[in-house]
């Protein structure tokens, strides 16, 4: 053994051939860390003395090959600065060029994912041999970074500038035959040949039939264009990903400008650029916020996996009461994750609608080339329509998603429930009435938990999972497990109206409703609210939700909540309402819809909405766009501390990563929580002091007044 740490090995394999390990102990991955550097770093200076090796294979001991950098060790750094970040990344880039700069030829063998450090470690190697089931990329953009640890520096000399650009710029995983293509590796090869194939090429490399020096050269020299050459790609690359991010996503154009700023440059003074611009992307807002909505998700899994372990039952059948769009999504969901499931409805009209809706989701992955004809038919035997509970008797879990009306939904729980098995588990698909409520019908209240898919249920990918008070731990833990086995992400709340994401969406809603009160135009406030991040503004997204799904829910909402939720006027949306415009489904809500050519609704301004809301609304006036922010996001913020309060998620980081997936919060800002960090606790209670005239809504909860005297955050 030439070298031997708790991250990096290094073995002598005969013939002047040595094998580097990557393979951390205690871990089920690979990824660097300061271990994970340190002993790279001493792995490297022990080939460099011992003075018998001649080449060096590099593998891992994981079923992966890399995963990257260990954020959560890492990450703490971002908040130094970009001096200090800088220092960091240079000792860091210290340890790959001593790789790189070994005095004899490297190849890698990449046998399963190798991401961001992990693939800028193979980027320093002179050959890359790639598993056929393996995959590849530098996806830091996701993160708000770019690669750092020389990936582009590299990568643009070995694969050129515009797939470089591309690479690095979308984040994308590339799979063996793409990344074989572009030339980021030089062969791909069958998983159980992958270690003798790599061996093979770097013995070609020791007895001089390959050329490792003349490659190394490519990598240590500026990049092989003019500099009209480089202006010209560069400057398209540029308008092409500043078009496609848009300004709230910087990294990706930092990223090029650094490219572009390093292009020319040698291989070591080129690391200093990429060090600089890695450093100013790591210390803007958004890196912070999607760094942290990372580790957010991180805190998600592992609830998921501790409420999961609470139960024993394993989901092999599952069913849906009721069809139509929602019923149809759940079961395509379910059948398409491979979970076989029946949906049952009492008319054929509504079952012919379901299964619709789900051949619609099927047919769509099949044109995109995400699944075969023959898939899709295997898929859609998964679902059994049916019009009577024949075979319910052998179901584990079901899930009722009828009409959003308590007397209806406690009717079709009660007789669902005795016609199923002692322990199973029913779920209900209800957005707002209380699980407490409707478990008031059943026998076995201990079984019974609400199982809300955010709509539309087979996009977004929150599912809410409700424990009402006598739920039971077992019916949570069977939940879960299904919403994970259906591709979803469980979050699990406590019972209240609304539950969590419609309880901080309607004081959202009721905030514009103000605004609009108020003289505000609602087409003004549309444009600042997506301008500030929301996929769409609050007018477009009723439309969407349903103006009468709006209205009902609101109810609910009011009649828990009286004192921060009934409005003393009558909205423009009642007023809609009130004029059967209901948004997309009926054509006509805030603004009109018209099918395009591929049948989607297309939003067009209605001027006779402007007439209608006359009545209801104040003198037109401007509002800028600050007090538009305000007045919408504090309201929701507000009832998310209070969500906090009382229980009803368990942490910052489940009610952020249930707004990012449930109701489509800008990622970029991290979530309600961290949006207060960034805005700064005293700030944020400032502003609820300025707007408290409009109302209970706008007064600072007990939790964030304490935590603005003690100068505390939600995250550290």
């Amino acid at each position: 053994m030439i070298y031997s740490g708790k991250a990096v090995t290094v073995a002598d394999l005969g013939d002047g051939i040595a094998e580097l390990k990557f393979d951390l102990a205690g871990e089920s991955v690979n990824k660097f860390n300061r271990e994970t550097l340190n002993d790279l770093g001493a792995a490297v200076a022990a080939i460099r003395d011992s003075g018998t090796v001649k080449g060096v294979v590099v593998t891992s001991g994981k079923s992966v090959f890399i995963v990257g950098a260990d954020i959560t060790e890492f990450g703490d750094l971002f908040s130094h600065g970009e001096a200090e970040i800088v220092g960091w990344v240079k000792e860091a880039n210290k340890v790959f060029v001593s790789f790189e700069d070994l005095p004899i030829p490297t190849v890698v063998a990449i046998n399963g994912i190798a991401l961001g450090g992990g693939f800028e470690m193979c980027l320093s190697c002179d050959y890359r041999v790639l598993s056929s089931s393996a995959k590849v990329g530098l996806p830091e953009v996701k993160l708000g970074l770019f690669p750092g640890f020389g990936g582009t520096v590299r990568l643009s000399r070995v694969i050129g500038v515009d797939n470089a650009v591309e690479w690095i710029a979308t984040g994308s995983e590339k799979r063996p035959d793409d990344a074989l293509k572009d030339g980021a590796v030089d062969a791909v090869v069958a998983p159980e040949q992958l270690q003798a194939a790599a061996v093979a090429m770097l013995k070609s490399a020791i007895e001089g039939k390959l050329n490792w020096k003349g490659r190394r050269a490519e990598k240590m020299a500026p990049v092989q264009l003019n500099m009209m050459e480089q202006m010209m790609a560069f400057n398209t690359a540029m308008a092409v990903v500043v078009g496609k991010a848009g300004p709230n996503y910087p990294a990706p154009k930092i990223a090029l400008q650094s490219m572009q700023s390093h292009a020319g440059l040698d291989r070591d003074a080129a690391l200093e650029v990429e060090a600089k611009g890695f450093a100013k992307a790591a210390v803007t807002p958004q890196a912070n916020a999607l760094i942290g909505l990372f580790l957010a998700d991180q805190v998600v899994k592992k609830a998921a996996k501790q409420h999961e372990g609470k139960g024993s039952k394993e989901v092999k059948q599952a069913a849906v009461l009721g069809a139509g769009i929602m019923g149809g999504g759940i079961a395509y969901q379910s059948a398409y994750k491979g979970v076989p499931i029946i949906m049952k409805d009492i008319a054929d009209k509504a079952l012919d609608l379901g299964m619709t809706e789900a051949t619609k989701h099927l047919a769509r992955l099949v044109e995109k080339g995400r699944m075969t004809a023959a898939d899709m038919g295997k898929t859609l035997s998964r679902i059994r329509s049916t019009l009577n509970y024949g075979d319910f008797g052998a179901v584990d879990i079901v899930i009722e998603a009828v009409v959003e009306n308590p007397k209806i939904k406690g009717s079709v729980l009660k007789e669902v429930e005795s016609l199923v098995k002692s322990d199973t588990i029913i779920a209900s698909n209800t957005s707002t009435i209380s699980i407490t409520r409707l478990a008031e019908s059943l026998e076995r209240p201990e079984n019974f938990v609400g199982m809300h898919f955010c709509d539309p249920g087979h996009m977004m990918p929150l599912v809410e999972v409700i424990r009402g008070e006598k739920s039971s731990d077992e019916a949570v833990a069977t939940t879960v497990q299904l919403a994970q086995k259906m591709g979803k992400t469980p979050i699990v709340v406590k019972d209240c109206p609304g539950f969590l994401v419609n309880r901080v969406l309607f004081p959202y809603f009721g905030g514009f409703d103000m605004l609009v009160r108020d003289g505000a135009d609602f087409q003004a406030v549309d444009k600042v609210m997506e301008k500030f991040g929301w996929p769409m503004g609050p007018a477009y997204l009723l439309d969407v939700v349903g103006i009468d799904t709006g209205v009902h829910a609101a109810g609910v909402m009011a009649e828990g909540f009286p004192d921060r939720m009934k409005p003393d006027y009558k909205s423009s949306t009642v007023v809609l309402f009130e004029n059967q415009r209901f948004g997309q489904k009926n054509g006509k809500g805030y603004y009109s819809y018209e099918p395009d050519k591929k049948g989607k609704p297309k939003k067009t301004v209605d001027p006779t909405t402007y007439d209608l809301i006359a009545s209801v609304v104040g003198q037109r006036r401007e509002f800028d766009a600050e007090e538009i922010i305000a007045r919408l996001m504090i309201p929701m913020v507000n009832e998310v501390a209070r969500c906090l309060e009382e229980g009803i998620v368990a942490t910052p980081a489940e009610a952020d990563m249930a707004l990012i997936m449930g109701i489509g919060f800008p990622p970029f800002r991290g979530g309600a929580c961290r949006y207060v960090d960034q805005v700064g606790i005293a700030n944020y209670v400032a502003q609820c002091e300025k707007f408290a005239h409009l109302g209970k809504a706008y007064e600072a909860p007990r939790l964030l007044q304490d935590m603005a005297k003690a100068n505390k955050k939600f995250f550290a």
